[in-house]
């Protein structure tokens, strides 16, 4: 396996994680352009958008992530000098996507029945509800991105994804704009014109990439009827590891959900400036989401390649350049925390000019940058695991933390009287206590006896 960098270098880091930083920073612009048309739309629709948003994804990523486990496979396969299993890993991927999809349908009455349980006022469960049910459709593009974007991220092409994706996005804010506000001819939809936007253009980039993979070398080498051929043991390969880390995300956006869902119970203006600065985190990072992806895909390709010295060494450099960007972007936040409230907020809103509104944004935006750095670990380590077969323990660990430290401490607070800052401090520790976990699982090194490629 040819390299241009040495292994394990900041080099070699640098030319797989900035493309995904890029693909990952059009998608956070895309949704950043996505809330901040809501917000200037309606108060409501920004209320209802991110709770939504969050529980929808939850009920449909243990299919998605499942089904895009498939670029770890890639990825070892790629390090084992595999070629051929690289293209038959990733059809695994959409023929389960494919499969379940009629399944993954039910979440969406499992997910009203979900937001009907926390009292929420009628107008804001019903616009919940509108925006639930096209975030659930969006599993397939999702499931179907996934799983062919690791066709060629697994095997470090990752400029194919990063373009794609760009387009992708790029198509999503021009139709945020037009459906949001009626634009060019088209009726005034609100909230749920920027779900069907969202629906739509979730489909562009698995289109590109999907022609440019029958356009591969691997198809032409064995031919369509062989590229399309199912693989039982493959399958079965996906979902013994992959299962395990849709069902760690599926728990851990569970208890996010939860979390999103509580504090939506809280006054207004708590409710809206939490929902901005984590808008606002979601933008900022998107990098570090791109620095796990790297460490998940060279960790992978190491490993395949039997070769656990330079997987540790890559995911080690992945952690400096991680860390680096969060000093960059935490300083940003410390020192204009109101001029990046202000981006999302109108000029006619009732809930900027209450006392409280800006001092409450700033103590958030000052916790969310304490807890990047401690997130910034997380993310490089979990995504070094993953890419190594560890999925067992990441799931086991970060659900239980999640479900038996974190929600039934944010229950305590709150009903004590606890705000949403009390409740934010209390996130942020959590977010620590993982970090603690993680460190020491990667050092004890177990990860480097797990053997999915052999």
């Amino acid at each position: 396996m040819k390299r241009k960098y040495p292994a394990g270098s900041l080099g070699e880091v640098l030319s797989i994680a900035v493309p995904l930083v890029i693909s990952n920073s059009a998608f956070m612009v895309m949704q950043f352009c996505d809330r901040a048309f809501l917000a200037n739309y309606s108060e409501l629709s920004i209320q209802a958008a991110v709770p939504a948003g969050n529980l929808a994804f939850t009920l449909i990523c243990l299919f998605t992530a499942t089904a895009g486990y498939s670029a770890n496979l890639v990825a070892q396969y790629h390090g084992a000098k595999k070629a051929l299993k690289c293209l038959h890993a990733t059809m695994q991927g959409i023929y389960f996507t494919l499969m379940f999809m009629p399944l993954v349908l039910l979440a969406i009455p499992l997910g009203n029945f979900i937001i009907s349980l926390f009292g929420h006022t009628p107008e804001l469960a019903r616009q919940e509800g509108v925006y639930l049910k096209w975030m659930v459709f969006c599993a397939l593009p999702i499931g179907l991105g996934w799983s062919i974007s690791g066709f060629f991220t697994g095997q470090g092409r990752v400029k194919m994804t990063t373009i794609s994706n760009i387009i992708g996005s790029v198509l999503n804010i021009a139709l945020d704009y037009v459906l949001i506000f009626g634009k060019f001819g088209f009726p005034e939809m609100g909230l749920e014109g920027a779900a069907i936007a969202t629906f739509i253009a979730g489909f562009f980039a698995p289109a590109i990439q999907f022609f440019f993979m029958m356009k591969s070398r691997h198809v032409r080498e064995v031919g369509l009827r062989d590229a399309f051929r199912p693989e039982f043991k493959l399958m079965k390969k996906l979902v013994r590891f992959g299962f395990p880390a849709g069902v760690q995300i599926f728990l851990d956006h569970g208890a996010w959900s939860l979390f999103l869902l509580v504090t939506a119970m809280l006054d207004a203006v708590s409710l809206t400036v939490s929902n901005i600065v984590l808008s606002i985190n979601n933008l900022a990072f998107s990098p570090v989401m791109g620095f796990g992806t790297a460490a998940s895909i060279l960790c992978g390709q190491y490993l395949g390649a039997d070769d656990s010295v330079n997987a540790k060494k890559a995911v080690r450099a992945t952690m400096k350049l991680g860390l680096i960007y969060m000093c960059l972007i935490g300083s940003v936040f410390v020192l204009l925390p109101e001029t990046l409230i202000s981006l999302f907020v109108s000029a006619d809103s009732t809930v900027v000019n209450d006392p409280q509104f800006m001092r409450i944004g700033r103590n958030l935006i000052y916790l969310m940058t304490v807890w990047g750095f401690f997130d910034t670990v997380n993310l490089i380590l979990v995504g070094g695991l993953k890419g190594s077969g560890d999925t067992k323990f990441t799931m086991w660990y970060l659900a239980l933390v999640a479900w038996l430290v974190w929600i039934p401490g944010e229950v305590l607070i709150l009903k004590a009287g606890g705000g949403i800052v009390e409740a934010w401090v209390w996130m942020t520790i959590y977010v620590g206590i993982l970090s603690i976990g993680l460190i020491k699982r990667w050092h004890g090194g177990i990860w480097k006896q797990i053997r999915m490629v052999r």
